[in-house]
């Protein structure tokens, strides 16, 4: 079965293009699902695999208290296999058709208050690290990107003159986003008196670079922000979607409109935004049960 997973793996990266991000969750929710067949079901060929023993492999997952968009996740991973190994004429028959997908939890989205943004976009740009951190959160803020979507930046996507950033997000999908005057200004900084030193004598089309003048991993990105958010005293559990989350909050609490921010966020169903929409109705009424007097 490892050959057929090897084939499936180098269909969905060069026939469909998917992502790193994407091939790795496909890797590594295959191998364990094959794994578990091999071993637990006692079967070797991928023809042998029936609707029963998938089912086995959720209540597997369920038995480990895995969350219900994991199981989601990995379920999505096995369909896509064995509708590749029936099209491919290596089994008979698609035996994930008809198991139900089971139904994520709506989880709102954590995200900062303005005065915690504030304090970490509040970084004192003294040397080159920290002029590419500033620039590197306040493009993230500004924007809305994916940690992913950031670091695959060239300079050559940046239009700054014309205030937009062109961004290559989740499909190969396009999209252009208007970049704020604080953020060209930061970057406008970086660019002049950071990156050059950064990158030295290499020869790098990427925007954000880490000391040894190479493309910023998303790891690096992560670690980056973590020790700024500690160093200036925001205590919330932070990643980078937190940032995103923050950009599409604030922007809905002020007025924006939803349709807008689905196309800056690159959302393609304008459902995955309006739970942001939720996100302002739940602070709205922790402000009311703070500050009104009979509430």
């Amino acid at each position: 079965m490892h050959d057929e997973l090897q084939d499936f793996l180098h269909y969905v990266q060069v026939e469909r293009g998917l992502s790193e991000n994407t091939l790795s969750s496909y890797k590594r929710d295959l191998r364990q699902y094959l794994q578990f067949i091999e071993k637990t079901c006692e079967l070797n060929h991928v023809n042998n695999i029936s609707r029963v023993h998938i089912l086995q492999y959720m209540h597997h997952l369920n038995d480990q208290d895995r969350s219900s968009a994991t199981m989601a996740r990995t379920l999505s991973s096995i369909r896509a296999f064995h509708q590749f190994l029936v099209r491919e004429r290596r089994a008979d028959q698609d035996a994930s058709l008809h198991i139900e997908t089971p139904k994520k939890e709506r989880r709102l989205p954590k995200i900062l208050s303005t005065s915690e943004v504030d304090a970490l976009l509040a970084i004192e740009p003294q040397d080159t690290l920290s002029i590419r951190n500033k620039a590197m959160f306040e493009m993230i803020y500004a924007t809305g990107l994916r940690v992913t979507e950031l670091v695959s930046l060239n300079v050559s996507d940046l239009h700054l003159t014309m205030g937009f950033v062109r961004c290559v997000g989740k499909g190969s999908k396009e999209r252009i986003i208007p970049l704020g005057r604080m953020a060209k200004e930061s970057i406008e900084n970086y660019l002049q008196a950071s990156r050059p030193k950064l990158v030295n004598n290499k020869r790098t089309e990427a925007l954000f670079v880490n000391h040894h003048g190479n493309s910023l991993s998303r790891q690096g990105f992560w670690k980056i922000l973590k020790a700024v958010a500690k160093e200036v005293g925001v205590e919330k559990e932070i990643t980078p979607h937190t940032l995103r989350h923050s950009f599409a909050t604030h922007l809905l609490e002020n007025g924006a409109d939803l349709r807008a921010v689905q196309e800056m966020l690159g959302h393609s169903d304008i459902s995955t935004t309006q739970i942001y929409t939720h996100v302002t109705k739940a602070r709205l009424k922790d402000i009311y049960r703070s500050y009104h007097p009979r509430a």
